[in-house]
């Protein structure tokens, strides 16, 4: 699984019009299913995320976490953080897994952090969408549970 994750103030996610999604100060992330991910990934990549600490703290450190803030996450599926550009001008995507696992584990993750006690939004699955955020810092981070990078 692979994840870019903004701290934000603000984000929500539009589909045809209508906001499906709405979060305050917390994170906004993209998440990416591989085809050869599981629910360890799952796992590991839920449990790294609401441990990060990556928000400030009263004297301007990145030492809080979303978990210690109470703060809200929400959650869009982007199947595009595998796209390869390596050869030719047009992504390939066959890192990404089918449609019906990439929802499962999507579905899995979403539910693993719920569990922790943190509001979770999300976008629609396979659906176009419009995401708007204020991101705070600017602060964007990368994760991939194969820990690639």
């Amino acid at each position: 699984m692979r994840a870019v994750i903004q701290r934000t103030k603000r984000a929500k996610v539009v589909v045809k019009g209508e906001v499906v999604a709405k979060i305050e100060e917390g994170l906004l992330l993209f998440l990416a299913v591989g085809k050869d991910d599981s629910e360890k990934d799952v796992e590991y990549l839920s449990n790294k995320l609401v441990g990060l600490r990556i928000l400030e703290d009263d004297n301007g450190k990145m030492n809080l976490s979303v978990e210690d803030i109470k703060g809200e996450i929400l959650v869009v599926s982007q199947f595009t953080l595998y796209g390869d550009c390596r050869k030719g001008k047009r992504p390939s995507f066959e890192g990404s897994a089918s449609p019906d696992t990439a929802e499962k584990l999507y579905n899995l993750f979403v539910e693993q952090i719920k569990k922790r006690g943190i509001r979770v939004e999300t976008g629609r699955f396979q659906a176009t969408m419009d995401v708007d955020l204020v991101n705070s810092g600017p602060v964007t981070i990368m994760l991939d549970s194969k820990k690639l990078f």
